[in-house]
């Protein structure tokens, strides 16, 4: 009977039961079983913790998130402790407050006076919570311990020791993010150190532990004693490393970047990004990119006025269409470019009768984790908007059509031109140039073999723009400028936008935001999707539409 009974009643969900509690006063709501340090965060409250951190599992060594909890004989650390209907929480209770201030005392005390030559200073939350919680005054004066200061652990990291308080976050890191296990807290009690245990610090997100280093004990050894981070303004972007898309901020000063750091979004990278995404932006800077059009002269190029290489590329294109008619035009489209961009460049080669159009996409390392074969960061977008199709994104039958003297143009798009190139042999590519009457390029810096160009125009970084990717789930994330281009230069969806009005006439402008009524019109995948509406986490795409390809 009881077998019965329990078999009529309704299935249970999924979704956890949320409880209700109170701290300071405050009502608060969480999911049953959530730890109570991060439903007091999730409420905005601002609880101190160190060990901590919502990606890692709970270690619960620092001490520092202890509260009152009304029932119960001792103070708790918040962070292993889960929350419960009824909970009567105090976290400004004066024995609350001595708990704090007697670890942070404890943490100082042998604490290296280093804060004006660390690089953590400004954004350290040993400083901050000294200032805050702790005592002004030290009762100690013994001289601090000694331990290794600058030691190379890795390709890219150095470690303090002196500075370590032995949160422990990074150790966690490498055995449950990276499962690499390099970092260990070797001894005991006074005597505990962190250092490496039988290899160096190189995996591929080793620098991730200086992100989550609640102090200056693991540092960057590409952003070592560059900058102070006050300096810095931090910009939303997204890595273009790689087709995943992971969040980041670009730290920028003086219109410089000085470092990436990653950005939550746990639907895509967590809080984490690999170390040749984050080193990857000198680029933008490169004393050998390119900075002016240039256009043909007497056999050479030679830098022109912006206005004169668009006239210029407009009449050549203007003259191959009225001479060949359609389809004698091809293109190779950048996944470097944004969506917004891409989809100007699509009605530009529209305008033109493009007959050909594909698309160059590096591939290289890739893992089970964040870091994708692909190393571009929107070539689902060149994808779905329409741009290419094949399994080879379209090379093929472009390579095809220009050796066999069908296109008398070619207009290249990108950074990855080189790739290409690479892959094509000198007497092949040579037939190919010789072909063609036309030949614009638009990059980053000039590859030797394309010196045959009639004009060419500097492409601008994934810094430099306000726009969108979309990354290999189909994920349409928004990146913001936060490089300023020299006076007068124009964008590559600028570029396109007046190269198209030079054609038809008409006076369009291009602006990122307004790209997205023409775009969603005419690819329904997109429709909804406005640059204001991503937000910080982005938006997927709109699985009714047709099915797209995913990343090859």
């Amino acid at each position: 009977m009881a077998a019965d009974a329990s078999s009529t009643k309704t299935p249970k969900t999924n979704a956890p039961k949320t409880v209700k509690f109170t701290v300071d006063g405050r009502p608060i709501e969480a999911p049953e079983g959530t730890p109570l340090l991060q439903a007091m965060l999730d409420a905005a409250l601002d609880i101190p913790h160190y060990c901590y951190h919502p990606k890692l599992s709970i270690d619960g060594s620092c001490r520092l998130c202890q509260v009152k909890i009304e029932g119960m004989p001792k103070l708790q650390i918040s962070c292993n402790t889960q929350v419960r209907d009824g909970m009567v929480v105090h976290t400004a209770d004066p024995e609350v407050a001595l708990a704090r201030r007697g670890v942070l005392e404890m943490l100082l005390l042998n604490h290296p006076l280093d804060c004006p030559i660390c690089d953590k200073a400004g954004e350290c939350w040993l400083q901050n919570y000294a200032m805050r919680f702790g005592s002004r005054h030290a009762r100690t004066i013994d001289p601090r311990r000694k331990h290794q200061k600058r030691v190379d652990i890795g390709e890219r990291m150095l470690l303090d020791q002196e500075r370590c308080i032995l949160c422990r976050r990074c150790v966690r890191f490498c055995r449950e993010i990276s499962k690499t296990g390099e970092l260990v807290v070797f001894n005991l009690g006074d005597h505990s150190v962190l250092d490496v245990y039988d290899r160096r610090l190189d995996n591929n997100y080793s620098i991730c532990t200086a992100d989550i280093c609640p102090v200056g004990a693991l540092e960057s050894k590409d952003f070592h004693h560059r900058l102070r981070v006050w300096f810095l303004q931090e910009t939303a972007s997204v890595c273009p490393g790689c087709s995943n898309g992971c969040n980041i901020m670009i730290s920028e000063a003086h219109n410089r970047i000085w470092r990436l750091i990653p950005r939550r979004n746990d639907a895509v990278n967590d809080t984490w990004m690999c170390d040749q995404g984050r080193l990857d932006y000198k680029f933008v800077d490169a004393p050998e990119r390119l900075r002016t059009p240039m256009i043909a002269q007497g056999g050479a190029l030679a830098q022109a006025p912006w206005q004169t290489a668009l006239a210029q590329a407009a009449a050549e294109l203007s003259r191959l269409k009225a001479s060949h008619g359609d389809g004698a035009i091809g293109a190779v489209i950048s996944p470097h470019l944004t969506n917004e961009d891409n989809f100007c460049f699509g009605e530009l080669l529209r305008a033109v009768g493009a007959g050909k159009a594909a698309m160059a996409v590096r591939r290289g390392f890739a893992d089970d984790f964040l870091i994708k074969a692909e190393k571009a960061p929107n070539a689902r977008g060149v994808r779905e908007l329409g741009l290419v199709s094949g399994d080879d994104d379209g090379l093929g039958e472009l390579l095809r059509a220009a050796e066999a003297g069908e296109l008398k143009g070619l207009y290249l798009c990108g950074d990855d031109l080189s790739h290409l190139l690479d892959a094509i042999t000198p007497e092949h590519l040579e037939r190919i140039l010789g072909r063609l009457e036309l030949l614009i390029v638009q990059t980053l810096k000039l590859d030797p073999r394309l010196g045959r160009a009639t004009v060419v125009f500097p492409t601008t970084t994934f810094a430099e723009k306000d726009g969108s990717f979309t990354n290999h789930a189909g994920r349409v994330q928004r990146i913001f400028k936060a490089i300023e281009t020299p006076p007068g230069w124009f964008s590559d969806g600028q570029v396109f936008t007046r190269l198209l009005n030079a054609i038809d006439g008409g006076e369009r402008r291009f602006d990122p935001e307004a790209m997205w009524e023409p775009i969603g019109r005419s690819h329904p995948r997109f429709a909804g999707i406005s640059l204001e509406a991503l937000g910080a986490s982005g938006a997927m795409l709109d699985e009714a539409g047709a099915p797209a390809n995913g990343e090859r």
